[in-house]
């Protein structure tokens, strides 16, 4: 189990923190600050407790090499401005540049280094590298569970050469994972989906073991009910993975998973903004339209379900959501997932770029008892693998001191 801030007096230490400050730019200004605000509460009780803070990150890729348009220094502006307090900023993460800027730090103050990707050591996981960045402080804290599935050394190496500990936003990220997936309260029913099967196989496989109910939506959705036998007319779907799905469904019925697939389908000849519409059963797609959102049939059969479901795992909007009105259904299942999730009914637990997109659409994210802000690392850790930067927070290397 990760150790956490509350197994460390902070005061004195200078705290290197592992954060994920790789946020939307436009024209150099961060137009979701989303992630700098949920790292913030870390960050505000480091700094309160009177350790020198020291932030590391990533930004896009630079490929090892320095990209000025892929500065930090922007974002650490940002945080600044989001803290309403000064955080300085070095143009280096290691050697004699990120030294004196560490050097200069008293207890309470923040500190971003430059971008851990403008070196190639970074990526590679190099021990030099590695052992050049723990260099620079007395304990680690990763705070960046979306970056955790990456074997980085600014993720992994560090964790080799100092005590190491889990930030407060990947503490309540393992926290809510563990609830969905690790010790669940049962039933548990999972929705997935997206455009392709081929891309959440291994979610698929694994979720099958591990949950009461499967709700397949999205595009994907289709590729099973061809493997099914119906005509799904233009819609998107992946014929040479027909035979995926018709086994994806025969394991769940050996592990005890009830597969739920849409009973009715939103179609359109085209996929555009306000596209004529109209409602069918799956068994009575037109040949010339295509299947873009999940019917009201299928959600309203869902909603009537969730008095009995106590956990919820949510990846993937259930339609085109981005496009109207193909959001309806996605609209629709997140109200009524909010509502028994206020309620106390369930634990609700969502993550993946569109699915978070899709929640923040609808407007009902805040009512979720945990969305992820992680991609990849989310997706990885439903599938059932280990998270590099997870693991490297077990290790106990040594007592501070």
């Amino acid at each position: 189990m990760s150790k956490t801030l509350d197994q460390v007096n902070v005061t004195g230490l200078r705290v290197l923190l592992r954060a994920d400050l790789n946020v939307p730019m436009h024209e150099g200004k961060v137009t979701d600050l989303t992630r700098v605000e949920r790292l913030v509460p870390t960050i505000r009780e480091l700094s309160e407790k009177g350790a020198k803070v020291i932030v590391l990150s990533h930004f896009d890729r630079p490929k090892g090499k320095r990209v000025e348009s892929m500065s930090l220094k922007p974002i650490a502006e940002a945080l600044a401005t989001v803290m309403n307090k000064p955080v300085a900023f070095a143009d280096d993460c290691v050697g004699p540049v990120a030294e004196e800027a560490v050097a200069k730090m008293q207890n309470g103050d923040i500190l971003v280094l430059e971008n851990t990707r403008f070196h190639a050591g970074e990526e590679e996981n190099n021990p030099e590298f590695a052992a050049a960045l723990a260099k620079l402080g007395d304990i680690y804290v990763n705070d960046a569970f979306s970056a955790s599935h990456r074997a980085h050394a600014s993720v992994v190496g560090i964790a080799t050469h100092l005590p190491a500990f889990a930030g407060r936003l990947m503490q309540a990220e393992l926290h809510a994972l563990e609830q969905a997936l690790g010790t669940p309260a049962r039933p548990v029913a999972a929705i997935v989906a997206g455009s392709k099967v081929s891309t959440k196989l291994d979610l698929l496989a694994n979720l099958v073991a591990k949950v009461d109910i499967l709700v397949i939506g999205g595009a994907m959705a289709n590729t099973f009910l061809a493997a099914e036998g119906y005509n799904v007319g233009k819609s998107l779907q992946e014929p040479d993975l027909h035979d995926t799905a018709r086994e994806i469904q025969k394991a769940a019925v050996v592990k005890g998973c009830e597969l739920i697939l849409p009973r009715d389908v939103v179609v359109a000849e085209k996929f555009e903004a306000n596209a004529p519409t109209k409602v069918v059963k799956v068994s009575e797609i037109p040949s010339n339209m295509m299947a873009l959102d999940v019917g009201p049939a299928t959600v309203a059969a869902f909603i009537n379900r969730l008095p009995e479901i106590k956990t919820i795992i949510w990846n993937g909007p259930l339609g085109a959501f981005e496009t109207k009105p193909f959001d309806a259904a996605t609209n629709a299942l997140a109200q009524a997932i909010a509502l028994a999730t206020k309620e106390g009914k369930i634990v609700s637990v969502g993550g993946g770029g569109d699915t978070v997109s899709a929640l923040k659409l609808a407007g009902y994210h805040e009512h979720m008892t945990y969305l992820s802000g992680a991609g990849g690392a989310f997706l990885e850790w439903m599938e059932g693998k280990v998270l590099p930067g997870v693991i490297a927070l077990s290790k106990d290397l040594s007592n501070i001191g």
